[in-house]
């Protein structure tokens, strides 16, 4: 019995934890005057607490891998939710592939531009020998 308590303390602690960054996050972006979805400047609040150790990662450990072990079952309303735009997103299917294609390339292009600028070229062992000959 004790045991099963336990487990229940911890998952309501994970749970507390992690809806009162997110109603934090809410809260917080109601006062600011950029917009900024509450749910971002929540997890990011969780994000700081974690990494500056403020808060254990264990404690929100067993509510972390509930919701992630639960994940796709999350999507189904959004997607449900997209079906009901279908003649929107079928008339304007061009655009919206063009542009996903258009940004997903820049991503790529300055992702590995600013990581060759930051890593800058590294010497290979044995490159100069090969070169030489």
């Amino acid at each position: 019995m004790r045991n099963t308590l336990t487990l229940i303390w911890h998952y309501l602690r994970a749970f507390l934890l992690i809806y009162a960054c997110l109603y934090a996050g809410i809260a917080l972006a109601a006062l600011l005057p950029i917009t900024i979805p509450g749910s971002i400047i929540g997890m990011l609040i969780l994000f700081l607490l974690l990494s500056l150790q403020i808060m254990p990662a264990r404690w929100v450990k067993p509510g972390c891998h509930l919701l992630i072990r639960y994940m796709a079952l999350l999507f189904v309303p959004v997607g449900v939710g997209v079906m009901q735009y279908y003649d929107l997103l079928s008339a304007q299917f061009g655009p919206i592939v063009v542009s996903c294609t258009v940004s997903t390339v820049v991503v790529l292009v300055v992702v590995s531009w600013s990581s060759h600028l930051i890593h800058g070229e590294r010497k290979v062992v044995g490159q100069d020998e090969v070169n030489e000959k």
